[in-house]
């Protein structure tokens, strides 16, 4: 199967144009800004220019400028030193320091707030900065690749991002079009998501129907790329085509019905008969959203467990009975995998000696 950043080029001559200039960027190490709406594949781009630069072995590290609060933003990208500040008992490396060798990618660059924007223009400058809380300078070899969903220029007219950053960022411009103006991708993306999403799941779904894939290329995806792939993951989870055509017929503007389309009930000239039921499709969302809601907790608490079982307010062993019934293991290191088959061994062993414990004292 092909890769994710491969298939982004394949088949449309815009993104073979930006191909094309990609392979002539990534001899370089200059800046790259990258433009689109939200989803459309600019990560994956950013990607594509680490993955066919000298620097693919190196981190290729991200950061999220809209994610995070202004405040800690500084001390991520740049680190602290012990003592810089409450609560900075040790000192830790920034993203570019993470990076160093490799490639940042800064998601949402206009999000930046302007002070931390002049540190930003010194770093790509000189190649050097500080560390929160620190004297000595440490000089990096880091290329930068920024993203922006919004209108940069606009913000740049409302002083609300730098001009002088503005140009040292702009050198070479790239606009990922959208992906309902590259609709002679969808059917390759439509089935990678597929075959990705039915291998996670170990699901057997039967195969994307030609009616499903004309309805997808029919509907102009505000969300782009990422909302293709959610309504795949969904479709492969729930394993009802006609369920999630319904929703995307919805979808459409106007709440359009697309020629020919499957309807939730037979004929009208028919009894009516539902094609699919309604408490098992209701069963099979509950479950996709606890899958989702547990998974994202995982990630977050950087699969602590225990941390997580907190969170979602449910008991450690509810949690790991969870972590097994959707197969949510696959996603751990192998070290989380060991430490958490040693884990459920105690939860075993523990219940065990409860067990024991009861007997005995109901044995007196």
């Amino acid at each position: 199967m092909k890769e994710i950043t491969e298939i982004i080029f394949s088949n449309c001559n815009k993104m073979a144009t930006i191909k094309s200039i990609i392979d002539e960027v990534a001899k370089t190490d200059i800046t790259v800004l990258i433009k689109g709406e939200s989803g459309c594949g600019k990560e994956l781009v950013a990607r594509s220019i680490h993955n066919s630069s000298h620097r693919r072995t190196k981190p290729f590290v991200k950061v999220n400028c809209a994610a995070i609060p202004p405040n800690l933003l500084e001390s991520e990208l740049f680190g602290f030193e012990k003592g810089a500040f409450t609560g900075a008992h040790l000192k830790k490396p920034g993203k570019f320091e993470m990076a160093n060798g490799g490639t940042i990618l800064l998601n949402d660059i206009e999000e930046m707030d302007l002070s931390l924007q002049a540190k930003l223009l010194q770093v790509l400058q000189d190649g050097a900065f500080s560390r929160l809380g620190g004297n000595g300078e440490l000089v990096i070899d880091t290329r930068v690749i920024v993203t922006t969903k919004n209108n940069i220029e606009r913000s740049l007219a409302e002083g609300r991002f730098r001009e002088d950053l503005f140009f040292r960022i702009n050198v070479i411009n790239l606009t990922i079009p959208p992906l309902r103006d590259r609709i002679e991708q969808i059917p390759l993306l439509s089935e990678y998501f597929f075959n990705l999403y039915k291998k996670k799941y170990g699901r057997e779904v039967s195969p994307l129907s030609p009616k499903l894939i004309e309805t997808f290329k029919s509907y102009s995806w505000p969300g782009n790329i990422r909302e293709l792939e959610n309504f795949i993951k969904r479709l492969v989870i729930l394993g009802e085509e006609e369920m999630v055509l319904q929703s995307l017929y919805e979808k459409m503007e106007g709440k359009e019905k697309v020629e020919g389309s499957f309807p939730l009930f037979s004929s009208v000239t028919e009894p009516l008969r539902p094609i699919f039921n309604l408490k098992e499709v209701g069963k099979k969302a509950a479950e996709l959203a606890e899958r989702e809601l547990i998974e994202a907790t995982l990630q977050q608490t950087r699969w602590n467990r225990k941390e997580a079982a907190k969170l979602l307010r449910i008991s450690y062993k509810a949690l790991l009975y969870k972590v097994d019934k959707y197969g949510l293991e696959s996603g751990l290191t192998q070290k989380d995998g060991d430490r958490l088959n040693s884990e459920k061994l105690d939860l075993r062993k523990n219940e065990v000696l409860e067990k024991e414990k009861r007997w005995r004292e109901g044995s007196r």
